[in-house]
């Protein structure tokens, strides 16, 4: 994914009726030939440029099958689906994504750019998550320091 193409930002849109919500349209370029959506890490949903997903894909199909963990992470990771962004941006979520990210029908959600991939949030669960990260960051702080960051 090239440096003009990474996600960032954060976008409230409502969930209709038929379970589909609106990408916004500053997102919508690097997803033009679809969107893989499936279960996210934190209780959210990973929507990704199908370019990203290819890689991660090939990564993923590289992991041994006798590894449990890697077993558990390649089914969340395979359980999702392309989706085709329909005339006015949309994308259609069925039922099981929705119920792992906590997301109603008609609810509003929060579609957060990180990097290489959108992430759809219930309100609820996003709050949660800001609200650690804000009064956690001298710890997150400390520990990407580790890593060099």
């Amino acid at each position: 994914m090239e440096l003009e193409n990474i996600f960032t930002g954060e976008v409230r849109h409502r969930i209709d009726d038929k379970g589909r919500v609106i990408i916004p349209a500053e997102f919508r370029p690097a997803l033009a030939d679809g969107v893989y959506v499936t279960r996210g890490l934190d209780g959210c949903l990973f929507a990704l440029p199908l370019d990203v997903w290819e890689a991660m894909a090939r990564k993923l199909m590289g992991l041994p099958l006798t590894d449990r963990n890697a077993r558990y992470f390649s089914r969340m990771m395979f359980s999702g689906k392309v989706f085709p962004l329909d005339k006015l941006g949309r994308i259609n979520l069925p039922a099981p994504l929705l119920e792992h990210a906590n997301i109603e029908v008609g609810q509003e959600v929060v579609i957060v750019g990180v990097n290489s991939r959108l992430e759809i949030w219930s309100t609820e669960r996003w709050r949660e998550v800001t609200d650690r990260i804000e009064k956690e960051s001298d710890f997150f702080a400390e520990q990407l320091a580790e890593l060099g960051i």
